[in-house]
């Protein structure tokens, strides 16, 4: 994705977080720089440091300070995606290959396991304490997240609920955390930092339920995968779920999952019935109620071009086609 038009008033700080990135990741083992930096180069939307450094314009906003927060955020969820795409056996990401299958699993394994030390090395300039505790828990809750995942592979019988909880844990931690930290870096008001936190809570659960949607609706362009990648690694998104609790569809979806399960066939007849039923429809109206949880939790921050950025964010998130 390009940066947002709703960015520009940070393109320049976040060329600075861009550089810095790159830089973070450089080291004595060529092997790990190389790989690391693949993975930075081919790209992301950055919008765990956009939200920081969002979070830092309400305090007092120092561009030095946020970096040493928004730059470990992007290096702890890059490298939960080289994790991922071993779990997952991906072969592209943005349309680039992935780490594991330019190297191996082995390498891109410790590549993710090199990046999250880089990320927590930089939280070391930080001196206050509870930005180490929320990022600590945050960081056990994806882990969490990321078992619960492989456990449910192909598991046709998770609820709403569960899959709630497995995003929360995955997803939308990280993002809170990100708007979260971003106020407490600057030392902005405590009620300011649980607003952010609450918004980039609900921002995150619509940001991976349309991800999710986009799997199964979206071109291999705007995606940079597949379509159906998600199924055909097992992963039960939130429209398969609602599909499920379809009776006319449930049993020939539940055929084409296991036949996807067993290899004997692609995921083209899964999609197919997934946009026949209201599973897609159900899914976009419970992410765009957590976008509406969003702009609540904006409504008591002061009025200003930041709070006016995150709104269009929510909006974007909401009906992003990339």
């Amino acid at each position: 994705m390009k940066r947002l038009q709703i960015f520009g008033m940070l393109n320049k700080d976040m060329d600075q977080i861009e550089k810095e990135l790159y830089r973070s990741v450089q080291g004595d083992d060529e092997l790990l720089t190389e790989t690391s930096l693949h993975l930075l180069k081919a790209g992301g939307k950055r919008l765990r440091p956009v939200f920081v450094l969002m979070g830092g314009k309400f305090g007092t906003y120092d561009l030095e300070k946020l970096k040493r927060v928004a730059v470990p955020l992007e290096l702890i969820h890059s490298a939960s995606l080289v994790h991922d795409d071993v779990i997952d056996d991906a072969e592209l990401r943005r349309g680039e290959q992935t780490v594991k299958a330019k190297w191996d699993d082995k390498i891109a394994m410790y590549t993710g396991d090199y990046i999250y030390a880089k990320a927590l090395v930089m939280t070391t300039e930080l001196k206050n304490p509870r930005i180490h505790e929320i990022l600590s828990r945050a960081m056990v809750e994806m882990s969490i997240g990321e078992m619960e995942q492989i456990r449910d592979f192909f598991n046709s019988g998770q609820s709403v609920r569960h899959y709630l909880r497995r995003i929360r844990r995955k997803t939308a931690i990280l993002i809170a955390i990100s708007c979260q930290l971003g106020a407490l870096a600057a030392d902005a008001e405590p009620e300011a930092a649980r607003l952010l936190y609450n918004y980039g809570y609900n921002v995150g659960m619509a940001f991976q339920i349309r991800d999710d949607l986009l799997d199964l609706s979206g071109t291999e362009k705007q995606i940079g995968k597949p379509p159906g990648s998600d199924m055909r690694q097992g992963n039960i998104t939130l429209p398969v779920i609602y599909s499920l609790e379809d009776e006319r569809l449930r049993l020939p979806l539940l055929e084409e999952l296991d036949a996807i399960r067993k290899g004997h066939r692609g995921v083209g007849r899964a999609i197919d019935l997934i946009l026949s039923g209201e599973g897609i429809t159900r899914a976009e109206d419970l992410a765009s109620r957590y976008i509406e949880k969003a702009l609540a939790a904006l409504e008591a921050l002061p009025n200003n071009k930041t709070k006016r950025s995150l709104r269009d964010i929510a909006f974007f998130i909401t009906g992003r086609n990339y």
